[in-house]
């Protein structure tokens, strides 16, 4: 039986710390979220970008996309309240997946191949599967459906760590190959890293 995966994106953040709009820098040709997209498609049944600042300049973007008929953009009002709040909306509009594959913006440069690998490791076994590169946990992470109401019900003040560490919580992680998994770009220096 086919795993039912929806993409979701959280693009809602202010970019502060980078002093330019992140989903649209630039990475190899394409804005980040375009890099984002294009490889979580081929994965996933549908993909969900959760925007705040900006949302316009994001709505505009994806209607260029080809695949736009699979995308939905969902604007969060209370973005500035923190991560938790886009990923609690779009959980919401997640109920019918089996799995949901929470991806941050700022990690473009994911290889494809990564995806592919990512999804064998589904394992109904568990609820949250992270990969880990060096010991160290990355991003994107599969959710599974049951772990929906969980999050849902957290206060806004928690983040997705505290969330993690609910004792009914059963954790897979995947010691990969991919490095890339702890690129968190926030700073215009990490960015000058990631294009040189």
């Amino acid at each position: 039986m086919k795993n039912k995966i929806t993409g979701l994106i959280s693009a809602a953040g202010l970019s502060s710390r980078m002093g330019n709009f992140k989903p649209l820098l630039n990475y190899n040709g394409k804005s980040f979220l375009k890099n984002v997209v294009d490889k979580l498609i081929p994965i996933c049944d549908n993909l969900i970008i959760i925007t705040g600042h900006n949302a316009n300049l994001i709505d505009n973007e994806v209607q260029s996309f080809q695949n736009k008929d699979k995308i939905k953009t969902i604007f969060n009002k209370n973005f500035k309240n923190g991560m938790l709040t886009s990923l609690q909306i779009g959980l919401s509009y997640s109920l019918n997946s089996d799995w949901i594959l929470y991806h941050f913006i700022d990690q473009p440069n994911l290889p494809e191949a990564f995806y592919k690998e990512f999804i064998t490791q589904i394992d109904y076994s568990f609820d949250w599967i992270q990969p880990t590169s060096n010991q160290n946990n990355g991003h994107p992470i599969l959710l599974n459906n049951k772990l929906i109401s969980i999050i849902s019900s957290l206060p806004t003040t928690c983040n997705l760590k505290e969330a993690s560490n609910k004792k009914n919580i059963k954790k897979k992680y995947w010691n990969c190959k991919y490095s890339e998994i702890l690129n968190d770009i926030d700073t215009i220096e990490n960015y000058n890293e990631l294009i040189w």
